[in-house]
């Protein structure tokens, strides 16, 4: 697989526009949105579209990108978790309409620019001591990285 990063260090800030707008000259077969939840309960949970959103007068996504966005989800969200056990509690497979942000737009401002298929990660809770230290430690961020690789291979096949 060909990555293309959005940040090319930590502290850049790349916004949720750019980042589809980077995924979509990319033409990628899949846009990975990967984040740390901050609140709530511990563990990962995966976001996808399910109906268009509008944002600064723009509508989005596509009825496409969504039908691709919920099969891309559906098909590594098992195999994530299926990684993690033992690691990383299972938050569930949700919809952008499921978050704040997207629950008032309709989509999350990434989908709603996204013209390829898109899922959000929130990897894990970093309120949640257990969460924090997982994602901290090398091991943690290893057997994460491996468990998103088998995910977005089983999306993308």
């Amino acid at each position: 697989a060909r990555v293309v990063m959005t940040k090319t260090k930590e502290q850049e800030q790349v916004s949720n526009r750019r980042r589809a707008e980077i995924a979509n000259a990319a033409g990628a077969a899949l846009m990975v949105r990967l984040h740390c939840d901050s609140a709530g309960g511990p563990g990962l949970a995966v976001y996808y579209p399910d109906r268009a959103g509008k944002v600064k007068g723009v509508a989005g996504p596509s009825r496409q990108v969504i039908a691709a966005s919920a099969r891309a989800a559906r098909a590594m969200y098992p195999v994530i978790i299926k990684a993690l056990v033992g690691k990383v509690k299972a938050k569930g497979l949700r919809t952008d309409a499921a978050t704040y942000i997207g629950g008032r737009q309709g989509a999350l401002t990434g989908s709603i620019y996204s013209r390829v298929p898109v899922v959000l990660v929130e990897m894990v809770t970093l309120s949640h001591a257990g969460d924090d230290a997982f994602i901290a430690s090398d091991a943690g961020q290893t057997t994460m990285a491996k468990a998103l690789a088998a995910g977005i291979a089983a999306a993308v096949k």
